[in-house]
């Protein structure tokens, strides 16, 4: 298996090691013992699965009380993912990373528990899976702008598919008390 530390402090960008054959390939999508020790000492208790369309922005998306950390795979199409830290006091505050993540590379993301994500479908259907370290409250969601200029995600369609939850999202000025802070 191979990572890579990103840009952001925490975000990992995991390779996991594919065998091929005639018949198709087989890979371990997670194995506890090995993501530990690459340093994920996380306990995942969600799977989810989303299905979407080309140019659907997703995101981006955190929880204020119940942060989540995710480790998030392609299994169909690909996506540009994006990671935003969301930490006060993180120097790394209010930057992002993107990744094409899809499931031609296997490329997994971990994000860490304080920053929100979001991707972009590149491909006719994407297919996500991911993995999170704590319970979806719906009352817990911050659903920060997608198109925030303090944030300045350059995505990668000109026509975003947006649900109405994304487009009613709030800039990161007006959520700051809600945010983690860094510890």
């Amino acid at each position: 298996m191979k990572v890579v530390q990103a840009e952001l402090p925490g975000v990992l960008l995991i390779e996991p090691d594919v065998f091929r054959d005639t018949r198709g390939f087989f890979l371990e999508s997670y194995n506890q013992r090995k993501y530990r020790e690459l340093g994920i000492d996380a306990e995942f208790v969600q799977d989810n699965h989303s299905r979407s369309g080309r140019d659907t922005i997703r995101g981006l998306h955190a929880q204020r009380h119940h942060p989540q950390g995710k480790l998030v795979r392609v299994i169909e199409g690909s996506i540009f993912d994006v990671v935003v830290d969301i930490r006060r006091g993180s120097p790394s505050y209010a930057r992002w990373i993107g990744m094409r993540l899809s499931a031609d590379n296997f490329v997994q993301c971990y994000v860490p528990p304080g920053y929100a994500h979001g991707f972009c479908v590149l491909s006719e259907i994407a297919q996500i899976e991911y993995k999170c370290t704590d319970f979806y409250y719906p009352d817990d969601e911050l659903h920060i702008l997608w198109d925030d200029p303090e944030v300045g995600i350059t995505w990668p369609t000109a026509n975003p598919v947006l649900s109405d939850k994304d487009c009613a999202g709030k800039r990161l000025r007006e959520l700051i008390d809600q945010l983690p802070v860094i510890k």
